[in-house]
C-alpha cells in the first residue's frame, strides 16, 4: 500500500484541536474524510466549524463516541484508513476521573482496532503521547527510551499502544504509533500552558498563573503534527512500531513565558499556582524528543523545529488567539 491509496480517511477525534488540523491538512491534500466528533445535545462539531467552506465537499461529519463500538464499527466500514486521535488529555482531570480515561483512551482503541480487523482496514495510526515516557531518562528521547507513565492518563495512553501494537503481531494488522510530544497552536485548549499564557496576557493580565514552570518541553506546532499523522498513513515503514513527532528543541515552561511575553510585548510575572501543579512524584521534568526514525521512514521533518521554529509557531499562534472572535470562545480562569 501507498499513495494510491483511494477510499475515505476516517478520522478519530476529528472534532478536538490536533484532529480539526489534521482534517483540515487531508482535505487541502484532496482526500476524502470521513470525520467522528463527539455526539452532543447541541450539535457542536467542535472545531471542525472552523474548516473553511472551500474544503468540505470532501468532508462528512458524522457525530457519536468512540466509546460504543457499534457506532466506530459503522463509522469505519468502507473507510481505507483510520488515523485515531479520539482521546482524553487532560493530565490534571486524569487525577480526578481515571476511570473515564481507561474507558476513553482504552476501551476506544479497542473498538477502533476491532473495527479496523472487521472491515480490513488498509491502515490504522494511533496516537500516543510523549508523556508515557516520564521525565527524561536520557536525551534525546528515542523509540527505545524506557515506557514510564507518571499519570493516570499517562498510563491509559501507554496501555493504548501496548494493545494496538498486539494487533499487528496477532492478527498482522497494518497498525502504527504515531508519539506526538507536546503539540501547541491555533485551537488548542486554555488547559495547555502555551493558551494559558497568552489568554491571561491577551487580556491583560499583569501576572501569569502557572505550574511548575522549570520542566522542559519540546513543543511542536501542530500543523506539523498533522503533516506526521498524513504521512504516516502512506508509509509502510511504520508499520508495527512507534514514531516520535517533534521538534528537536527543549525549553522550560519559564523561558516559554519569556518568549511569549516578547512577542506580545509584555512583561510576564509568573505566579506558582497550587491548582496548576501536578503531585510530585507525577510532574514530568524534562521531554526533548528525538525525531531521526520520522524522517527517515515518513520522509518528515518539523516546519518548525528549533528555537527559530518555536519563534515562528508562536507568532501563528499569538495572533490567532490575540483575535478578539478568538479569544471569546475560551472562558477566562476555564483550565480543564
Amino acid at each position: 500500500m501507498g499513495t494510491g491509496m483511494t477510499g475515505p480517511v476516517l478520522v478519530t477525534g476529528a472534532d478536538g484541536f490536533i484532529g480539526s488540523h489534521l482534517v483540515e491538512t487531508l482535505l487541502e491534500q484532496g482526500r476524502e474524510v470521513r470525520a467522528l466528533a463527539l455526539y452532543n445535545s447541541f450539535g457542536s462539531t467542535g472545531w471542525l466549524e472552523t474548516i473553511p467552506k472551500e474544503l468540505r465537499g470532501g468532508l462528512q461529519i458524522e457525530l457519536g463516541d468512540i466509546r460504543d463500538r457499534s457506532c466506530v464499527v459503522g463509522m469505519a466500514k468502507g473507510a481505507s484508513a483510520i488515523l485515531h486521535l479520539a482521546a482524553l488529555i487532560a493530565i490534571p482531570y486524569s487525577y480526578k476521573a481515571p476511570e473515564s480515561y481507561i474507558d476513553t483512551n482504552v476501551t476506544g482503541t479497542l473498538n477502533v482496532l476491532e473495527a479496523a480487523r472487521l472491515w480490513e482496514t488498509e491502515r490504522v495510526v494511533c496516537t500516543s503521547t510523549s508523556e508515557i515516557y516520564g521525565t527524561a531518562q536520557f536525551v534525546p528521547i528515542t523509540e527505545e527510551h524506557p515506557v514510564n507513565p507518571q499519570s493516570p492518563y499517562a498510563a491509559s495512553k501507554a496501555a493504548a499502544d501496548h494493545l494496538a501494537l498486539s494487533y499487528e503481531k496477532s492478527f498482522g494488522m497494518p497498525v502504527a504509533i504515531l508519539r506526538p510530544f507536546n503539540t501547541y497552536g491555533p485551537r488548542q485548549s486554555a488547559r495547555a500552558v502555551i493558551p494559558t499564557i497568552i489568554t491571561q496576557l491577551a487580556r491583560g493580565a499583569e501576572e501569569i498563573r502557572l505550574g511548575a514552570v522549570s520542566p522542559t518541553r519540546d513543543f511542536t506546532f501542530v500543523r506539523d503534527t498533522a503533516a506526521g499523522f498524513a504521512a504516516a498513513m502512506l508509509a509502510d515503514a511504520a508499520i508495527g512500531r512507534v514514531t516520535n513527532i517533534g521538534s528537536g528543541f527543549e525549553i522550560s515552561i519559564g523561558e516559554t513565558a519569556a518568549a511569549i511575553g516578547r512577542v506580545m510585548g509584555r512583561n510576564v510575572e509568573i505566579i506558582s499556582d497550587e491548582e496548576r501543579m501536578r503531585p510530585d512524584a507525577s510532574e514530568v521534568e524534562r521531554l526533548f524528543a528525538g525525531v531521526s526514525v520520522a524522517e527517515d521512514i515518513l520522509g518528515w521533518a518539523p516546519a518548525h523545529g528549533g528555537r527559530a521554529g518555536f519563534d515562528k509557531g508562536l507568532e501563528k499562534t499569538i495572533e490567532w488567539f490575540s483575535d478578539p472572535a478568538n479569544l471569546a470562545r475560551y472562558p477566562e480562569g476555564y483550565q480543564v
